[in-house]
């Protein structure tokens, strides 16, 4: 049947797949709310195309845990070959990777692969996406996603997903709602009234279909009652059909209905005839909406036994080829706790080879809501393990829970060797919440509990652990006497694992230090991790070689160290570990001038609110300090935040940066001797330690402030020579290490006028409005005539000085769109786009979204198309 209001969509869609006939692949993203067609629409779309290319479709299930690379189980059943096969025994996911490429591109047939549902997609087919997207532009392949937007959130991670693909490949497609006249031809075709169809439904394509499938008298108010009018009028021996059908996510295979519940085909054919639908040999709800609405009408003792016969004939088929997360779901929801004991663990294990992480501890967590029966120790050894799935995926304060209560049962056991590896483990946690006195605390308490034990690899640990927070407390000393002590017994128990953690410990602190034998010891701790597999370990490994590089502005060094660790940890589902280097990487972002993606990444860490406060920390200040430069309103309240979550820390790399952005912003709004105390605080905090760039830039304040009369000789050379008062040295400097924003500073109290005017040409490139007043004013002050007003293109066009995002958010709103729809386009959340059309009405200087939608006219910007929705960006 004919689509209706379809069009346009199947358009760009048909455009994409002419692309094919080049060489190129493309991406198609459709998206809409549950029920608004996606699944018709490619349905229809892939129907004519199937003579031209081969299609293979799968789809995520709605299980409770995901089952990882399920839509891939489906692909490769269609493609058939040697896939299905490779995917069951393979362990290694790269492998996996690579024979799903080598099998679409077989022969010379175009290929279409569906994704569908992908906002219930597991950890590892959002990698399997992302793997595909990175090379999808040499693929003879058009890659087709589907999900529902109203369930991918800001923290999703779907949203990075779709972020990290191949702009010039990707199409976006959100689907809206039908129109009235489009309803009123629905119900023409069953010789329906529309009446109020359209309110009541929304314009929703399958709440309208269910509407027109029950009784003509009455409109149903929700899905849910439209959906069970249609099952109770089934027989009841359909209805059972119709009821167990409900309990499996996806479809219920025919011969799982044969060994459950052998019905008559007659049942069959009314439950099809009643919406449901047929597909490979199985039978399932048209639409999930319809199977949830059937699902909890069931009686919970109804559903469970159900559940538990599911169970019985899914073991009894072939146990050895089912995926054990479907066994999981059902055991969980039949209350079998036996065998979510049984088939938990091992559905974890088939995670974990995967690297999806986050399922890991999902089925973990549902083992030990089943875990009553257990003895403590094998409760606690759950516990453990939940805990550190959870660190690796930033879930922080659910990894603490997990671990006090692991304690408990270690301290009640008698078992002082785990209660120790439990004090050291839970020092590590809340030295991630930025709570330095719990976490020296607990180590403390770990080395003293088992110094007097046998020497072991609990003790070892925690000698670890100790040197790691001398050395993140930027004392290197104290964490090398720590580290050595670690690795003797490292080498004393031949362990490779524990030895790559000290290395790395060892290997910063020396940098720390000035010594540069310690880069050779991350490269060997980072060899040692990747060799061995121990993922946490190579993520440490390259977070620290990259800060290291940061922090000694070496850039270049930096960056390689950022883009390894950042694809190492994303592709492994390192969560945590991805965050902390994207907030490491946003200020030498900020540093080298790129301020638009510096805030960008920024923006993605401080919205997340289950970021790690250690990440949290340098992603406020980064933010702050683009808002600040930019002349942006909202400093001072990432500032405080970044302060007080830094304070708390106790560590003078995480308190410097902030004093730091403080003092910046005091000089700008002119209060910086009232910031003094904090200063003379900071400056004095980072005295102690080697590290002359953050010393630099606050002796420089303080310089600033008429506080400190010369230099001291640890600190960095660009800032000792502005400090000397030798500004075009100090911008020669600045220059020499990419640091547009720091060199322009420098040159604006230079004073040549070629100098003034390169500064007043910096600030403009960078969109530094406030900065870049002042240097103007500067000017007219001497005398300097014919000022530029701005040489830089987007000034030109844009004399108000909106940032990139501000464009876009204006041009939105000159289309009439709330912030809500906004946030949608833009994949930011709502609140940050409340801030963004704030900092625009400032901006323009005007009081309200119709003033500046004119302004947006005015400025070229309105009127964009309003097939938006299906247009390439």
């Amino acid at each position: 049947m004919h689509l209706l209001e379809r069009e346009i969509y199947l358009a760009a869609l048909n455009s994409g797949f002419a692309a094919l006939a080049k060489g190129s692949g493309c991406i198609a993203l459709v998206s809409g709310e549950a029920g608004i067609g996606k699944t018709a629409l490619i349905q229809e779309f892939t129907a004519e195309r199937r003579q031209a290319a081969r299609v293979y479709w799968g789809g995520c299930e709605a299980l409770f845990t995901p089952h990882p690379l399920a839509p891939l189980h489906d692909i490769a059943r269609q493609a058939g070959g040697g896939l299905p096969a490779l995917i069951a025994s393979a362990t290694n996911r790269d492998l996996i990777f690579h024979a799903t490429i080598d099998h679409l591109v077989r022969g010379l047939k175009a290929t279409i692969v569906v994704f569908e549902d992908v906002h219930w997609a597991d950890e590892a087919t959002l990698d399997l996406i992302k793997f595909l997207g990175r090379r999808m532009q040499h693929l003879p392949v058009m890659l087709i996603i589907s999900y529902r937007d109203d369930e991918v959130g800001m923290h999703h991670p779907l949203r990075s997903v779709i972020g990290d693909l191949p702009v010039a490949l990707l199409t976006r497609l959100s689907l809206a709602s039908l129109s009235e006249s489009a309803v009123q031809t629905m119900a023409q075709r069953v010789g329906r009234e529309a009446a109020d169809l359209c309110k009541v439904t929304g314009g929703n394509p399958f709440f309208v279909t269910e509407a027109l499938a029950v009784a003509a008298h009455e409109v149903p108010a929700t899905v849910r009652d439209a959906v069970l009018a249609r099952i109770s009028r089934l027989s009841e021996s359909a209805r059972r059909v119709a009821n167990l059908a409900a309990l499996a996510p996806g479809k219920l295979e025919r011969w799982l209905l044969d060994a459950i519940l052998p019905p008559d085909a007659c049942d069959v054919e009314e439950c099809l005839a009643a919406g449901m639908v047929a597909r490979d040999n199985a039978i399932a709800f048209r639409h999930e909406l319809a199977r949830h609405a059937v699902e909890e009408s069931l009686a919970l003792p109804v559903r469970q036994h159900l559940h538990a016969r599911i169970l019985a004939a899914l073991q009894a088929h072939a146990p050895a080829a089912m995926p054990t997360a479907r066994l999981v779901h059902h055991a969980d929801r039949a209350g079998d706790s036996v065998a979510v004991l049984r088939f938990a663990p091992i559905a974890a294990d088939e995670a974990l080879n995967l690297c999806a992480h986050r399922q890991v501890a999902a089925h973990l967590t549902t083992a030990l809501a089943h875990a009553s029966t257990l003895g403590a120790e094998e409760k606690a050894l759950l516990l453990d393990r939940l805990s550190y799935e959870c660190y690796l995926t930033g879930q922080i304060s659910e990894a603490v829970s997990a671990t006090e209560s692991s304690l408990a049962l270690w301290q009640a056991a008698g078992n002082p060797y785990k209660e120790g590896d439990c004090l050291r483990w839970l020092s590590r946690l809340t030295w991630f919440t930025a709570d330095k006195a719990a976490a020296d605390r607990y180590a403390a308490m770990a080395v003293a509990l088992l110094e007097p034990l046998k020497p072991g690899r609990e003790l070892a640990m925690a000698y670890s652990n100790l040197s790691q927070l001398h050395m993140l407390a930027d004392e290197p000393q104290e964490a090398l006497i720590a580290g050595d002590k670690a690795l003797a017994l490292a080498h004393t128990l031949g362990d490779a694992e524990i030895e790559s953690h000290a290395l790395n410990n060892v290997g910063t602190a020396k940098l720390a230090a000035q010594d540069l034998s310690g880069l050779a010891d991350l490269e060997r701790s980072l060899a040692l991790a990747l060799a061995g597999g121990f993922e946490e370990h190579a993520a440490r490994a390259y977070s620290n070689m990259s800060t290291s590089a940061a922090r000694a502005r070496d850039f270049t060094r930096a960056r390689h160290y950022f883009e390894a660790g950042i694809a190492y940890c994303e592709e492994r589902d390192l969560y945590a570990w991805a965050r902390y280097m994207t907030a490491s990487r946003a200020e030498t972002l900020l540093a080298q001038g790129e301020w638009d993606a510096a805030a960008e990444a920024a923006e993605l860490i401080s919205q997340d609110i289950k970021i790690a406060a250690v990440a949290r920390i340098p992603a406020l200040v980064v933010l702050a300090r683009v808002r600040l430069r930019r002349g942006d309103p909202g400093v001072s309240t990432a500032l405080d935040e970044a302060a007080e979550l830094a304070f708390a820390s106790g560590e003078v790399q995480r308190i410097a940066p902030v004093v730091a952005a403080r003092a910046e912003a005091a000089w700008i709004e002119g209060t910086l001797v009232d910031s003094l105390d904090e200063i003379r605080r900071g400056y004095t905090m980072t005295c102690k330690i080697s590290d002359s760039w953050m010393q630099g830039e606050l002796a420089f304040w303080l310089w600033r402030a008429g506080r400190l009369t010369e230099a001291t000789e640890q600190i960095a050379r660009p800032w000792a020579l502005q400090i000397a008062g030798d500004w075009q040295g100090a911008a020669a400097s600045w220059e020499a290490i990419n640091c547009p924003y720091e060199r322009a500073l420098a040159l604006a109290e230079c004073e040549s006028e070629s100098a003034v005017r390169t500064a007043l040409q910096i600030f403009e490139s960078l969109g530094a409005a406030p900065m870049a007043g002042v240097t103007r004013r500067k000017l007219r002050e001497r005398g300097v005539r014919n000022i530029p007003r701005g040489s830089h293109e987007r000034t030109k066009q844009n004399p108000h000085q909106l940032t990139r995002r501000q464009l876009q958010v204006l041009s939105l709103l000159a289309e009439g769109c709330r912030n809500a729809e906004i946030a949608g386009r833009l994949f930011l959340s709502e609140k940050t786009i409340d801030h963004h059309v704030s900092a625009v009405l400032e901006k323009l200087q005007v009081r309200s979204r119709g003033e500046a939608a004119a302004v947006a006219n005015r400025l070229g910007l309105g009127g964009s198309s309003k097939l938006i929705q299906a247009t390439k960006h």
